[in-house]
């Protein structure tokens, strides 16, 4: 298991991935990362500063991703957990936790206080991925990342 930056070779990868994984979770095609113009050109949506992303190698195969980024429309000390998606045969071997380590261990290097997520009410095992890392979850959405058909918003505050 490898977890590196995003290479630009492992754009179309990842973006097959997410719309996989989007599609096998039952979720909307609409409203979600399915859509995001960014989804094609992962490598350079994150070539930015504080703004990363990265991928998750098993066998020398990418398998996932995970990335942070400044949340739209919010104060700058906020970030947000964007594109995390991780292939079937992978998920629940803790894979997951290590990629959230190494994204929200990025932000708080990046100086952000704070980092949001979303995500649907059926992705359970997410959400639980989520809470042990110290999200909690929200009554309201923040910022402003399109995926209007993501009705469940966390936060984790570093400081």
């Amino acid at each position: 298991m490898n977890i590196r930056e995003i290479q630009l070779k492992d754009n179309e990868r990842m973006a097959e991935i997410v719309r996989e994984v989007i599609v096998e979770m039952g979720a909307p095609k609409v409203g979600t990362a399915y859509e995001d113009k960014a989804l094609e050109n992962l490598y350079e949506t994150y070539n930015k500063e504080r703004a990363c992303y990265f991928v998750i190698e098993v066998e020398g195969k990418v398998v996932g991703g995970a990335g942070i980024a400044h949340l739209a429309n919010e104060a700058e000390t906020v970030c947000e957990l964007q594109k995390m998606y991780f292939l079937g045969s992978t998920r629940g071997k803790g894979l997951g936790m290590k990629m959230m380590h190494t994204c929200l261990s990025k932000a708080q290097e990046f100086r952000y206080e704070q980092c949001y997520i979303e995500t649907m009410p059926y992705m359970t095992d997410a959400q639980k991925l989520y809470k042990k890392a110290g999200f909690q979850y929200l009554e309201a959405p923040m910022g402003n990342t399109g995926h209007y058909s993501c009705p469940v918003w966390m936060l984790k505050k570093f400081i």
